[in-house]
């Protein structure tokens, strides 16, 4: 059996076992996996699938791999303002009761930073789904407990007022901040979608897909949003046939579905 025909076993078993679907993942993936293969000098996709279903905490380490978790409060800081000012007031004119989607909020650092900025323009209405695949991350993100490096864009008077200090390297979003959120666990290529969201916000996920993954991913977007909703992707993941799937470009790294 060649690697390439393994690797395909090693797939579906990846896909019953953990609801990861690896075909939608970029190469740079399975190059992933090698390294941690060759980390407990295993050459065989299968052998390392058989140890990993003796050693939990390894089984943990590869889960972590395949869903990186790096990110920040107002990552990008000056497209967050510009959502502040520009964007939360045009979707607030439109519906007072935001509903928002962070999709592949990780840590929670993303969802949290909505959830300030909203609580600063007063729009304590809205309401975010935040979702990922990834539950260690998830129970990270409900109990809001961050390193002071998370907070670097985050000036004083902002950390004073949405944090608890809790030791002089460590920070709790206070509970106010929770109230705008429910967290829960998603596969964003496998399953369905809620309807009528105002804004999606999906950042530095797509990275790891494929073309044919990312299609189908913003494509699922599309159909999510209410028309007049917005999505907003990372700095990295211009949508180039953005008008293929119906969206129009209302400014970098912002998309909006037309009105009917």
């Amino acid at each position: 059996m060649t690697s390439d025909e393994e690797y395909k076993i090693f797939m579906e078993k990846v896909l019953k076992k953990y609801n990861i679907d690896l075909r939608g993942y970029k190469e740079r993936t399975r190059r992933r996996i090698e390294i941690l293969m060759h980390k407990y000098k295993i050459t065989s996709f299968l052998e390392y699938l058989d140890f990993l279903d003796k050693n939990e905490d390894k089984s943990k380490e590869f889960v972590d791999k395949l869903t990186i978790n790096v990110t920040e409060f107002f990552r990008n800081p000056e497209k967050w303002k510009e959502f502040e000012n520009k964007y939360f007031p045009y979707l607030y004119s439109r519906n007072p009761r935001l509903k928002i989607f962070s999709a592949g909020c990780s840590s929670g650092e993303e969802p949290y930073t909505i959830a300030i900025i909203l609580d600063r323009l007063g729009y304590t209405n809205a309401r975010i789904t935040a979702r990922d695949l990834d539950l260690k991350v998830l129970a990270k993100a409900r109990q809001g407990i961050y390193d002071q490096k998370a907070l670097v864009n985050i000036d004083p008077k902002t950390r004073e007022k949405y944090f608890k200090k809790i030791d002089d390297k460590t920070y709790q979003v206070i509970p106010k901040l929770k109230s705008y959120i429910n967290f829960g666990q998603i596969n964003l290529l496998q399953d369905k979608f809620d309807r009528n969201f105002d804004l999606i916000v999906c950042r530095n996920v797509v990275i790891y897909f494929n073309q044919e993954s990312k299609d189908l991913l913003y494509r699922k977007f599309f159909e999510s949003l209410k028309p007049g909703g917005l999505l907003f992707v990372g700095s990295t993941e211009r949508i180039f046939n953005y008008k293929d799937i119906g969206f129009e470009l209302k400014a970098p790294f912002i998309y909006i579905k037309p009105e009917k």
